[in-house]
């Protein structure tokens, strides 16, 4: 579903007041198994179009699952309808209108990660699970249950709005998702390990092999062992490593959406913080557009859903809170630039401000330096989950994670949780590892569930570690 510029632009005539036209289609397939069964197999399209019109501070949307001449100049006319109609109807006078009008920057750009390569049919899909599933179950006689799920979302959008903007993207994701479960050895209690594997891309270019993944499987399975014999954490605050899963989700969850600037218009803790410490000067904090050290991030974002050209934005630089993410509209609110944050999820959505890949920047402390600096702490190396809420306070589930005794890791850890305000945790950095590792499976929330890529080297700080 390619629409050129050309194939848009003709229906400009019906365009009576800032106008975006955008046409996409997701296409989701899923395969899972469990203990060597079948227990998913599907592939689902949503396509359509949508419009939204801008009239002195209001919006008009209007979508339909159709892509006809006659069904896209309806959208057109009902979201133009919508947005005089609203505006009508508001009570705020034109000379009270925050934003009355939008920033105009013209665009054209076509982003193509399709594969190259012959698509992958459902069996094949399912004939891959099946492999790794036979490795685990032959060599691992102590898993006590295995769930393997293979996924893959591919979206395609093309849009063309009033100020002459166009793009027309279409970014997959394939990610495989593997759970491992081991009874505890002391009190017999199921212990479970995951890892998300893939990222960009359609399956044939992210997974060639099933036997290319089989030292990732063992890895998996020595941490699970390891946990088989874990124990608790003792509770308070403690001296930790969060490794890259764990930094990229604190940098997403609990900074990434209190800089947002529909939240900060909400009232997020970060409005009052812009241009002052909120970490140690060791903290670098940026949401990527499509590149980073030039190679394509997770969730590579050119032009966002209203033909801004995607930047970088600098959320905190050398502990310093210097920008928060905009749309158009709140750029002018802001008297800032937009920085292409504006993303929708379907066709039937409206865009949204939302992070793109969420990232602390690396710094020039090796890994094994930092543990060697930690007398009694913890290395906390994956997450399962997270939330956070405007004022930057959050709780995350820890999966696998080791003491730290004397410098040297010791024991794994039972599954326990951490919490915080991340913007007291950032002040406690005080070491940043040289490397940099991306997550591959992010997905968020906020209204609309959408891919995100989220990252980070490892971090030293102080933390609120849960206990049993």
């Amino acid at each position: 579903m390619h629409k050129t510029k050309e194939q848009l632009q003709k229906y400009s005539p019906l365009f009576t007041h800032y106008t975006e036209l955008r046409v996409q289609e997701n296409t989701n397939i899923s395969v899972s198994m469990l203990n060597g069964d079948v227990q998913q197999n599907s592939k689902a399209t949503t396509s359509g179009s949508s419009a939204r019109v801008f009239k002195n501070g209001v919006w008009g949307f209007a979508s339909t699952p159709q892509i006809t001449d006659e069904d896209i100049e309806d959208i057109i006319n009902d979201a133009t309808q919508n947005a005089v109609f609203m505006y009508e109807k508001q009570q705020t006078s034109p000379q009270e209108l925050k934003v009355s009008t939008l920033p105009k920057e013209k665009t054209s750009s076509v982003n193509d990660f399709s594969t190259k390569k012959k698509k992958a049919t459902q069996k094949e899909l399912l004939d891959f699970l099946g492999k790794l599933d036979e490795y685990i179950a032959t060599k691992y006689e102590d898993v006590t249950s295995r769930t393997l799920y293979l996924g893959s979302l591919d979206v395609r959008k093309s849009l063309y709005t009033s100020d002459d903007s166009y793009f027309f993207s279409m970014v997959p994701r394939t990610i495989l998702y593997v759970n491992l479960a081991m009874p505890h050895k002391e009190d017999g209690s199921t212990i479970e390990l995951y890892d998300v594997l893939g990222g960009l891309g359609e399956f044939p270019d992210v997974f060639k092999n099933a036997q290319d993944l089989f030292p990732k499987i063992d890895a998996i399975h020595s941490h699970l062992q390891d946990k088989t014999q874990g124990i608790y954490p003792d509770a308070g605050i403690k001296e930790c490593i969060i490794d890259a899963d764990v930094a990229g989700i604190l940098a997403h969850e609990a900074i990434g959406h209190t800089t947002e600037a529909d939240l900060v218009q909400g009232g997020s803790i970060a409005g009052e913080f812009m241009n002052k410490e909120v970490g140690s000067e060791l903290v670098n904090i940026v949401d990527f557009a499509h590149t980073f050290n030039n190679e394509i991030c997770p969730v590579p974002v050119f032009v966002d859903d209203e033909g801004t050209p995607s930047k970088d934005t600098i959320i905190i630089e050398n502990g310093v809170l210097k920008n928060y993410m905009h749309n158009k509209e709140s750029a002018v609110t802001f008297k800032a630039n937009p920085t292409g944050n504006a993303r929708a999820s379907t066709f039937l959505d409206e865009p949204l401000i939302r992070m793109r890949n969420t990232a602390f920047l690396p710094g020039k402390s090796k890994l094994e330096d930092m543990i060697k600096s930690i007398d009694d702490g913890y290395y906390l190396m994956k997450s399962s989950n997270g939330q956070a809420d405007s004022t930057s306070e959050f709780m995350f589930g820890i999966v696998l994670a080791y003491e730290i005794k004397n410098g040297k890791l010791g024991r794994a850890l039972k599954d326990f949780t951490i919490s915080g305000v991340a913007f007291d945790v950032l002040k406690t950095v005080t070491m940043v590892s040289e490397d940099m590792s991306w997550s591959c499976g992010g997905m968020c929330g906020k209204k609309q569930s959408i891919t995100v890529g989220m990252g980070g080297p490892a971090i030293k700080c102080k933390i609120n570690i849960g206990g049993k």
